[in-house]
């Protein structure tokens, strides 16, 4: 069965076990073609899986980001590839690619069952020793580079790179390095949209205002971050919502076709807010998104502003 789903975060590691995939299934002569679903749909993949290669009947057909389609918007070209995979074409490898899967999901219990499923975990000291073998480095310093990088194989490895050619004389490697060379990578916006949900929420204007200007350094738009906020503040009301019809994560999860994890987080803000509260939130973020759609009134003083007065 030359079907595989792979499951992980980090892009350095993909490439390693699909490059061994394509080696161990003797694929390495084949075309091969990638389908981002943010950028394509999945009946272009099902037509390229459903035809003949021209200069090759060996293919190599990978798909990218699966996690962000959902089953009800896609029925049937779902259906469709759940079918290729009952019987597939052996001259094809197909290749599944996935950061993060929701594993209550109908499209990941099924693609789970029907392919190779891998999870690749990562272990970053391991990483980071290998990496700069012949260099000194202490403990302590491989955890201020792992947190500097947050623990992103592909960022460790591209600055152990940068560390190795500047200390290529000494051969060792200090936390004062780490601090001079390194540039610390962001965390994920959603968790820090998640904090400055729950700033506002506790009416503590001055942290709001620190996570919003956190915000504004991942370079995301004011739109952007405004629509980030509405959609954390709306999850919150339906969320809200469903707990009062007395239903568990999973069954709020199923509702809302969102993952577990995130219902479970957004119940730590529910009871920070009531319901009138919410609706009067989304009000004002709507008529700031129009103010900023219909006017030329400087976005960050109108969000400060919002802020200032919750």
């Amino acid at each position: 069965m030359n079907n595989y789903l792979l499951e992980c975060t980090d892009f350095l590691s993909l490439q390693k076990e699909r490059e061994n995939l394509i080696k161990e299934n003797n694929f390495k002569d084949a075309t091969i073609s990638f389908y981002d679903l943010e950028e394509n749909t999945l009946d272009q993949v099902l037509e390229d899986l459903d035809t003949y290669g021209f200069l090759s009947n060996k293919k190599v057909v990978i798909i990218q980001n699966i996690e962000n389609t959902k089953y009800d918007e896609f029925k049937e070209d779902y259906e469709h590839l759940f079918k290729y995979l009952e019987n597939s074409n052996p001259d094809n490898l197909l290749i599944i690619e996935a950061k993060k899967l929701n594993n209550t999901s109908k499209v990941t219990k099924n693609l789970k069952k029907l392919c190779n499923y891998k999870q690749i975990l990562l272990d970053s000291t391991s990483y980071i020793k290998e990496a700069l073998k012949g260099y000194k480095i202490d403990s302590s310093t491989i955890s201020l580079l792992k947190e500097y990088c947050l623990d992103d194989i592909t960022k460790i490895s591209q600055e152990c790179e940068k560390l190795k050619n500047y200390k290529i004389e000494t051969k060792e490697i200090t936390k004062e390095d780490i601090k001079e060379l390194v540039i610390k990578k962001l965390g994920d916006s959603k968790d820090l949209v998640f904090a400055f949900s729950k700033s506002l929420a506790n009416k503590d204007k001055k942290d709001a205002l620190k996570k919003y200007r956190e915000l504004i350094s991942y370079n995301i738009e004011p739109f952007g971050i405004i629509g980030l906020l509405a959609s954390q503040i709306r999850i919150i009301y339906q969320v809200k919502l469903l707990e009062k019809r007395k239903m568990n994560n999973k069954e709020i999860a199923d509702t809302l076709e969102e993952k577990e994890f995130r219902i479970k987080k957004t119940k730590e803000l529910t009871n920070l807010y009531s319901e009138e509260e919410l609706l009067l939130l989304m009000q004002e973020l709507s008529k700031i998104d129009l103010q900023l759609k219909t006017s030329d009134i400087d976005a960050n003083h109108l969000i400060e502003m919002f802020i200032l007065n919750i």
